[in-house]
């Protein structure tokens, strides 16, 4: 490969995009990037203080302007927040400048490894978080199938071992 394709995983929360990420990216010898974590570097702030301040809507702005630029960086490995998808102008620029991999995860595997975590705030609310995964699910799910140049079940392995089986889908 003469030139580095960007690769960018979408996918739900606890999809495990970023762990994922971080393997195949050193397998690859590419650069890896979080874009949650990039809102978090340039706000100074974390996502749940975005979300508290800014709301929903002011956190996909931020997103979209990350992931826009960031899919203007060659051979990188990016992973995407859950609602990445949401915006129109993010899944045509994740289209045009790389190949989308969509992390498919069981609600009950989401439940799983995202039940302790507080730093997910669409699950900080009186709603029963499940109920939040499934109602993000039917709304989530076309687009992320929309985008995704592959789709990877990553329910009943290790990160490495999806990662690997990534880079051969891949061909890398």
């Amino acid at each position: 490969m003469a030139e580095k394709r960007n690769i960018f995983l979408v996918g739900p929360m606890g999809a495990g995009k970023s762990t994922i990420g971080k393997h195949l990216a050193d397998q690859l010898h590419m650069e890896f990037y979080d874009s949650d974590v990039e809102i978090e570097r340039r706000t100074g702030a974390d996502i749940a203080w975005v979300f508290d301040v800014e709301g929903e809507e002011g956190f996909r702005k931020r997103e979209e302007q990350v992931i826009g630029d960031l899919t203007e960086l060659q051979g990188i490995v990016l992973a995407t927040g859950g609602g990445a998808v949401k915006s129109a102008q993010t899944r045509n620029r994740l289209s045009a400048r790389g190949i989308v991999v969509y992390l498919e995860t069981p609600i009950e595997k989401q439940f799983a490894r995202t039940q302790r975590d507080k730093r997910r705030p669409l699950l900080q609310t009186e709603e029963d978080p499940r109920d939040v995964l499934l109602r993000l699910a039917d709304e989530r799910e076309p687009l992320y199938q929309e985008v995704a140049d592959y789709v990877v079940r990553t329910d009943e392995q290790s990160a490495k071992l999806v990662a690997n089986q990534i880079a051969q889908l891949l061909g890398l």
